[in-house]
């Protein structure tokens, strides 16, 4: 397997730290709102990965944070503290809050088959952690209290911004002052609020340096380094963490444990635009998962057009662009259907040269840095390729849609009830004809007809087959 790793600006060959198997950590939602549909391209990005894989035969061990405490809306510490702030506009208690966008968030995750990660953890389950990991790092010396908040000393961290490939001192000379005036430099960060930033912050624990609130990055280090070791293979978020977050992950994480790469692969995913630009919860009017499925689109739809783009590309949404992956995951679904017709018995080994080839080919395209559009492709050319034995081509399909999450077989499900209700209306023909209403039994006739299903009287009884 093949990834972009963002540490080098490079497609690499993946080779795990422990031979066989896969840690990875995907960073997961600030539970103060709905997400929206481009907080959702992160969470396909990051089933595609861990689905890719297992697929290519690894045992992976995946887990994902959920931040219900200490996100500011400034990801540099700067604003109102995103929780908080959510909790005073809807009258809730914080934990109220987090409670129910933590269901929402994952009731979305569900509609749109992205299998849940191995461990979910809380940010407020997990505050001893965040504060053993802190006092790891004040004891090799990379902090500095003041103004009643400790802070990570980048100066003592001579890699900091490598991965984001920051020019500090240029950017240091235009920076903004004032902002937080017990900061040496910008770029420092808080590893531990006390009331010197909010007086009336909701969620507060004793600590070594006061009673307060853990830092935002603080967290992914302590809960990735408890379930997955103090170094593992990958971590996965979108490109705006580069600059910031992940960055400062990587100089707490690494000054506190001494190991160097912390973490080997670092998988960022692009934005999802609109015409105006990045969708954004702070300018309003974003568009969630639900929103699609009031429009009349299933899901389903939304992660096909995802799957349509590469994930390190930008994508941009538009209803005209979503139209077209139904069409054309409703054109994959009735190919399904016809193959389940004709075939007998989809074989547990794939035999057929062609669809062994297409397989080949699928596989090369997910381990060349997740290419869905190219395995996309290979999918197309399997269904269309009637030189492939149906049973062979149904069976190569699932295997793809393994990785791809489309729910095939569910096509197949569906043909199995749609089977049942046109026999269940065959039946209904049959005996208003024994009683000799015939207006009723021409009736059911046409309502099959306009939805392409064509009933023949023949002497073995009726038989009945699509037009559609």
């Amino acid at each position: 397997m093949f990834l972009y790793n963002t540490l080098g600006r490079e497609i690499q060959e993946f080779t795990p730290v422990t031979a066989g198997t896969v840690g990875f950590y995907g960073c997961g939602p600030t539970v103060y709102n709905y997400a929206h549909i481009g907080n959702l391209r992160a969470y396909v990005t990051h089933d595609i990965l861990t689905r890719a894989l297992r697929y290519a035969g690894y045992d992976v061990k995946h887990v994902m944070n959920v931040t219900d405490v200490g996100h500011l809306s400034g990801d540099n510490d700067e604003g109102d503290d995103k929780m908080v702030k959510s909790a005073d506009e809807r009258g809730k208690s914080v934990l109220e809050v987090a409670e129910f966008y933590t269901t929402a968030f994952f009731a979305d995750i569900d509609r749109l088959n992205i299998r849940r990660p191995d461990v979910i953890c809380k940010a407020t389950e997990h505050i001893e952690e965040m504060i053993a990991l802190i006092k790891r790092i004040e004891a090799n010396s990379f902090t500095y209290f003041a103004g009643g908040n400790l802070y990570f000393d980048i100066t003592k961290f001579p890699a900091y911004g490598e991965m984001g490939r920051l020019h500090l001192e240029e950017q240091k000379a235009g920076a903004r002052t004032g902002v937080d005036e017990n900061k040496r430099n910008p770029h420092d960060f808080v590893l531990w609020f006390t009331k010197s930033k909010f007086e009336n912050q909701a969620l507060v624990w004793d600590s070594p340096w006061g009673r307060g609130y853990p830092g935002w990055h603080i967290e992914c280090s302590a809960m990735s380094i408890k379930y997955l070791g103090e170094q593992f293979d990958i971590h996965a978020g979108g490109i705006d963490h580069i600059g910031i977050h992940h960055t400062n992950e990587i100089a707490q994480s690494e000054a506190a444990t001494g190991k160097r790469p912390w973490v080997k692969f670092w998988v960022h995913n692009e934005f999802l635009v609109l015409d105006r630009g990045k969708m954004s919860k702070s300018t309003g009017g974003f568009i969630t998962l639900q929103t699609l499925i009031d429009a009349g689109y299933d899901p389903l739809d939304y992660r096909y057009f995802l799957l349509s783009g590469h994930y390190r590309t930008q994508l941009q949404f538009s209803y005209e662009a979503l139209n077209g992956a139904r069409n054309a995951r409703k054109s994959i679904s009735d190919r399904i259907r016809v193959l389940a017709d004709k075939a007998v018995h989809i074989p547990e080994r794939i035999a057929d040269e062609k669809a062994v080839a297409y397989l080949a080919a699928f596989k090369a395209a997910i381990e060349n840095d997740l290419s869905t559009p190219r395995a996309l492709a290979e999918l197309w050319g399997l269904l269309k390729d009637n030189s492939v034995p149906e049973a062979e081509a149904l069976a190569a399909a699932f295997s793809m849609d393994e990785v791809l999450g489309l729910k095939l077989k569910d096509a197949v499900k569906e043909k199995e009830k749609i089977s049942s209700d046109i026999e269940r209306l065959i039946a209904e023909r049959t005996a208003a004809k024994k009683a000799k209403d015939f207006a009723k039994a021409d009736k059911i006739r046409a309502a099959l007809k306009t939805q392409g299903i064509i009933l023949e009287d023949t002497p073995n009884g009726v038989v009945w087959r699509s037009i559609g």
